[in-house]
């Protein structure tokens, strides 16, 4: 009986160690579980960062390939829009961009190149024409009379047709002379009044030196295609006289002009005779011929001087 039970001690024995060891495999098993769950755990959350990460890495590609896309549409209406755009503004700058350089160039050469011509012409002497038709143009022109006293005298203007010269300018141009303070008007030696179709006291023509030479031969008087004269109905100027003036006169030909005036309409008013130089230095009276020479005398084209002294010489003829 007593082996017996120490047999039976030894099964507990044997009974605990194998319970025991039974205790070992599923705490290993639950430590490998719990080893692997944690693992499974590790690896459930580790995947879901990279996954959040890993939609953080595709916007940028997606962005990438949602870029392209837009510009594919973009550039598409950009052309369009882009076409019709350019060839609206490329003809306005080439139609506003010629006009101005050939209006700047165009006028600003011509009056360059004008100007000189016109500059020049005034120094040289105009062309007179040797002859003409012979038939006279009257002034259409009339005025009132001037003068302080005297008796009025109405004349009339004439200038030969063909000639580059307007009997109303001319017409204008003798009233004025008439008119200047140092002339016969202003001193009471008559009055004058210029007139068109009304009757005329005397008239003076313009005539080419050939016309001029045929009217004062008929009175008796050689001009020599150079001289004035005075005739029966008025004063014949030559032509030559009246553009150029004289050679012996230190004046232009518009100052010659009131002294063929004033000599002319002297013989009207009555004095005949021609005077000659009062002294060397001294002003030549307007009734001298100071084309044949001054003798000394300075040119004087009018009758008074500035003085209002009347301007005489010894009668020479």
């Amino acid at each position: 009986m007593g082996k017996r039970g120490a047999t039976a001690g030894r099964r507990r024995t044997r009974g605990r160690r194998g319970s025991g060891r039974g205790l070992v495999l599923p705490v290993l098993v639950l430590v490998t579980g719990s080893l692997g769950a944690g693992v499974a755990l590790a690896h459930f959350h580790g995947p879901p960062a990279e996954v959040t990460a890993a939609p953080a890495a595709p916007p940028l590609p997606v962005a990438t390939a949602e870029s392209p896309a837009p510009p594919t549409t973009a550039p598409a209406p950009r052309p369009t829009t882009a076409r019709p755009k350019p060839p609206q503004p490329l003809p306005e700058p080439r139609a506003t961009t010629p006009p101005p350089r050939p209006r700047t160039t165009s006028p600003a050469k011509p009056p360059v190149s004008t100007p000189p011509p016109s500059k020049a012409d005034p120094k040289k002497p105009p062309a007179v024409p040797q002859s003409g038709p012979g038939t006279f143009a009257t002034a259409d022109a009339s005025g009132a009379p001037v003068g302080e006293g005297g008796e009025l005298r109405r004349y009339r203007v004439q200038v030969e047709e063909g000639i580059a010269l307007s009997a109303s300018d001319t017409a204008a141009e003798i009233q004025r002379i008439l008119a200047h303070p140092r002339g016969w008007a202003a001193h009471g030696r008559g009055r004058f009044q210029l007139v068109a179709g009304e009757e005329a006291d005397f008239v003076i023509r313009i005539a080419t030196p050939d016309t001029a030479d045929a009217l004062c031969l008929r009175q008796g008087m050689d001009t020599g295609g150079e001289l004035n004269c005075e005739t029966t109905d008025g004063v014949v100027v030559n032509l030559k006289r009246w553009m150029l003036g004289s050679p012996t006169f230190e004046g232009e030909a518009a100052a010659y002009r009131h002294l063929i005036i004033n000599h002319e309409v002297g013989h009207e008013i009555g004095i005949r005779q021609h005077m000659g130089c009062p002294r060397p230095g001294r002003l030549a009276p307007a009734m001298m011929q100071q084309i044949k020479g001054l003798d000394g005398c300075r040119s004087n084209a009018f009758p008074y001087g500035e003085d209002g002294s009347y301007i005489t010489g010894p009668i020479v003829s």
